[in-house]
C-alpha cells in the first residue's frame, strides 16, 4: 500500500508500511439499541461528513457487533476513490472471499458473453452489413460525444424533487439506506422479454422514478389534475450518469489477479460514463419501462461513448491536471440528476474469513448529486443501496418502496400475461 504526496502539480503514490491497529475499528455499541438499523446507517452516514486521514492509506474497515435486521453483524470497507473503481474494489473484496459450501475455492462471477452474432454471417451482403454497422457506429459515437460535450457546458436536466438545485451538494451529508429483492423476480421478467438483467433493473428504476415524480407533482385527485401531472411528467429531462467498466472482465481470478504485474485486468480506476434518457411517463403497461430502457441501452450499446469519455477525461487529466479534469467531470454530474451503477456479484453464498456475508451494499458519496443508485448481486438477491442527500430527498425509504413496488408490478404483468396465454 501507499500514501499519497504532492510533487509540483502532480500527486504521486509513495511505498509505505501498513500499521492495521489504523485501518480496523471495532467501536462499542450498547447492544440494547432500540432501533440498530438506524444506527448503523447514521453511523455510515457519518462518513460523508468527515475526510480520511491523508497521513495513511486511505482505506478503513470498522466492524459494528451489532445484530440488524439483515445480519448479525455489519463490516463496513470506507475506501477513497482514488485506490480504485467499483469493479476493482468488488474484485478485490471477492478475492478475500471463499465460497461457503467450499472454504477453499474462489467465488464464480457471471461472466458477459459478447455478441457476436453479426461476425457469423455467411451472407453475401455481410460486408455491406459490416460497413453499416461501423458507419452506424460512428455516427452515435459521434452524437453521444456532442451531446455529452454539451452537457458539459450548458445542457441540464429540469429542476425535480429528486435533483439538487444549488452547487455545493457534494459537500452536503449523504443518507445511505439499502433494500433487497429478489433475483428470481429479475430473472424471470429478463427471461420472459428476452432482454439483460441491465435492462430489466433501468426499466424498475425509470418505473420507479416515475411513481416517485408522479406523487411529488401530484395537483389533485380529479381527471383534470391527473393531465396536468401527466403534462408535467413528459416535460421532464431526466438523464442518469451510468458507469461503465471498461475492462475485458473474465472470471474472478482474473479480477483476484488484477494487481499483478502482467495481468490483462488492470487495477486502478478504469470506467467511462455514459449518459442515458430516462423516460418519465405513466404508462399503463408496465412491461413498457423494460421495453423503453432494452431500446435505449441497446443504442447505447452500439456507440463508443464510454471509451471515447474515458480517453478523454485521460488526456485532460495528463494534459490539463486533475483539478481540470474533476471540474469537468464535476460538471457532468451536476447537469445530470442520477448516478446509477449495476455490479455482478458471486452467484452463491460466500464467507469472508469463515464468517458467512448476509448482503454487500456498495455506494459513493463526495459527487455532485443528491440521488445515487447502486445494484450489486449476491448469490439468489439483489441489494437496491441509495445514497440521496436528504436535504433534497427527505424520504429515501419511500424511494426503495417504489423500486421495490415496481418490480413487482412488472413481474406481476409477466404472470398475469403467462395466464392469459394460457388461457
Amino acid at each position: 500500500m501507499g500514501v499519497q504526496v504532492k510533487k509540483g502539480r502532480k500527486t504521486k503514490w509513495i511505498p509505505t508500511k501498513v500499521d492495521l491497529d489504523n485501518h480496523i475499528i471495532v467501536p462499542e455499541i450498547d447492544s440494547n439499541l432500540e432501533y440498530p438499523d438506524r444506527f448503523v446507517e447514521d453511523y455510515v452516514s457519518h462518513f460523508t461528513k468527515t475526510p480520511l486521514d491523508q497521513s495513511k492509506p486511505l482505506w478503513e474497515l470498522h466492524l459494528l457487533n451489532i445484530k440488524t435486521s439483515d445480519a448479525e453483524a455489519v463490516s463496513v470497507f470506507r475506501i477513497h476513490h482514488s485506490i480504485g473503481d467499483g469493479a476493482s474494489l468488488i474484485s478485490l473484496l471477492l478475492a478475500a472471499t471463499r465460497k461457503t459450501s467450499d472454504p477453499n475455492a474462489l467465488p464464480t462471477v457471471p461472466i458477459q458473453k459478447k455478441d457476436t452474432s453479426h461476425q457469423r454471417s455467411s451472407s453475401p451482403f455481410r460486408w455491406l452489413f459490416v460497413i453499416w454497422w461501423a458507419l452506424l457506429l460512428i455516427w452515435h459515437t459521434f452524437v453521444d460525444m456532442l451531446l455529452f460535450t454539451f452537457t458539459i457546458f450548458f445542457i441540464k436536466d429540469t429542476p425535480t424533487p429528486l435533483k439538487a438545485g444549488a452547487l455545493g451538494v457534494e459537500l452536503h451529508n449523504k443518507r445511505i439506506v439499502h433494500r433487497t429483492v429478489s433475483m428470481d423476480d429479475i430473472k424471470l421478467v429478463k427471461n420472459e422479454m428476452k432482454t439483460t438483467i441491465n435492462d430489466v433493473l433501468l426499466g424498475v428504476t425509470q418505473a420507479a422514478l416515475t411513481r416517485y415524480l408522479n406523487r411529488a407533482y401530484d395537483v389533485g385527485a380529479n381527471s383534470n389534475g391527473v393531465k396536468q401531472r401527466s403534462s408535467v411528467l413528459k416535460k421532464i429531462r431526466l438523464r442518469a450518469s451510468i458507469l461503465v467498466n471498461i475492462r475485458p472482465v473474465g472470471g474472478i481470478q482474473e479480477l483476484a489477479d488484477m494487481m499483478a504485474e502482467k495481468s490483462k485486468v488492470k487495477w486502478g480506476n478504469c470506467m467511462g460514463y455514459i449518459i442515458l434518457p430516462f423516460s418519465i411517463v405513466l404508462y399503463k403497461d408496465p412491461l413498457e419501462y423494460v421495453r423503453h430502457a432494452k431500446a435505449t441501452i441497446d443504442r447505447k450499446k452500439h456507440s463508443l461513448e464510454a471509451i471515447c469519455s474515458y480517453a478523454c477525461a485521460k488526456l485532460v487529466l495528463n494534459l490539463l491536471g486533475v483539478k481540470v479534469a474533476a471540474a469537468i467531470t464535476r460538471r457532468v454530474l451536476f447537469n445530470t440528476t442520477v448516478a446509477f451503477s449495476n455490479v455482478p456479484g458471486p452467484v452463491e453464498e460466500i464467507s469472508f474469513y469463515g464468517h458467512p456475508v448476509a448482503y454487500i451494499a456498495p455506494s459513493v458519496y463526495g459527487h455532485p448529486l443528491a440521488l445515487t443508485i447502486h445494484f450489486q448481486s449476491y448469490a439468489n438477491n439483489m441489494t437496491i443501496s441509495l445514497a440521496v442527500d436528504p436535504l433534497v430527498i427527505s424520504d429515501p425509504y419511500l424511494l426503495c418502496d417504489d423500486l421495490e413496488q415496481s418490480l413487482k408490478l412488472i413481474r406481476d404483468a409477466i404472470q398475469k400475461k403467462h395466464t392469459v396465454d394460457a388461457v
